[in-house]
């Protein structure tokens, strides 16, 4: 069985994704939309993909069995609602939609509908990220969990930037990923959560906040920080930080040689897991040695894509239960709102 799939937003993340559907067996490309040129150049290189300047004429006479969506996030939860009615199975970048009633009913309608929805969490199928975590788990508990990616934008990534703050600042759109990892690493309850922010810049729109740090509280007595922000005024140092602490000692991402924190590649890119254990001699010297764990032959970005879609692939054809991770994706968005309804509010929100 072939799926047909359409393509909707072919910029950085739709382009990775088309050339995944193109290379997969099992897919096959029934158009491309974009409100710009990208649909064009995307079509030259695929081949000649029919293109749409409109998400809805094309849902109508493309009829795909499958819709990606890779748009902005405010417009997520009308496009995925629509596919779903149409009787489509859905892949949607993250985040799901721009709230959790939005998000959550487009996981009520996908049940309704029998159709599958995967969410573009891109580290829930990285091998460093999932071995980060396993490591994690060994540390004993309550862990420390500091993350963070700042990134230092311009031209063009500036304007991607700003465009996605039109609807959601950086510790919504980015924290979503790594409050899911962060969840994943506790198996705990998130409790409450609390967040600090600055306005950077006069170029967003009213209200708008492009710098953020969120905190979060588990059950367990685990906690976590995750720190975003965008902008031609960010800090090229420290900007990418994945470390985890607990009583068994601790567990970091050591990236060497990398790039711009605006490069999209860098961002899932980890070159060394570096595992350290607490445990002592009679002389509170260190047993053993701190652990580089070699990630250098980890997936590049496209790979990763590759790698998304063919969960997608196996939940279509296996009917594989996809309950656990849409609940896993709508808890995550929880979060991060409450997050930045704490800075907003200036206070913290119980969970």
């Amino acid at each position: 069985m072939t799926l047909r799939v359409l393509v909707v937003g072919c910029g950085n993340m739709g382009r990775s994704h088309a050339r995944a559907y193109q290379t997969l067996d099992g897919f096959e490309l029934a158009g491309l939309v974009s409100r710009g040129d990208s649909r064009e150049e995307l079509s030259q290189e695929l081949g000649g993909v029919q293109t749409f300047g409109d998400w809805k004429q094309a849902l109508a006479e493309a009829r795909p069995e499958v819709v990606s969506i890779n748009t902005y996030p405010g417009t997520h939860a009308e496009i995925a609602r629509a596919s779903l009615e149409a009787g489509c199975h859905l892949f949607v970048e993250k985040p799901l939609a721009e709230t959790v009633a939005q998000a959550q009913s487009i996981v009520d309608l996908a049940v309704e509908k029998q159709r599958k929805v995967v969410v573009g969490y891109i580290l829930r199928v990285h091998p460093a990220w999932q071995k980060f975590i396993e490591v994690a788990q060994t540390l004993g508990k309550p862990l420390v969990m500091r993350m963070n990616l700042n990134q230092q934008s311009r031209g063009p990534e500036w304007k991607t930037h700003k465009n996605l703050m039109d609807s959601m600042s950086p510790i919504v759109d980015c924290g979503v990923h790594y409050v899911d990892v962060m969840c994943q690493m506790t198996r705990a309850t998130p409790v409450r959560v609390s967040a600090i922010g600055a306005r950077l810049t006069e170029e967003l729109q009213p209200g708008m906040y492009n710098y953020g740090q969120l905190q979060v509280s588990f059950d367990d007595g685990s906690v976590g920080w995750y720190e975003a922000g965008w902008g031609p005024m960010m800090s090229e140092v420290a900007y990418f930080v994945k470390d985890v602490v607990g009583p068994m000692g601790c567990a970091s991402i050591v990236e060497k040689g990398a790039g711009s924190s605006s490069d999209v590649g860098s961002h899932t890119q980890t070159s060394t897991l570096r595992v350290h254990s607490s445990e002592r001699d009679a002389d509170g010297e260190f047993v053993e040695p701190d652990q580089d764990l070699d990630t250098t032959d980890e997936p590049d970005h496209g790979e990763l894509c590759k790698r998304e879609q063919e969960v997608l692939l196996r939940a279509i054809r296996d009917d594989l239960d996809l309950s656990d991770h849409l609940a896993d994706a709508v808890n995550s968005l929880r979060i991060v709102l409450a997050a930045d309804q704490a800075f907003r509010e200036g206070r913290t929100v119980d969970l």
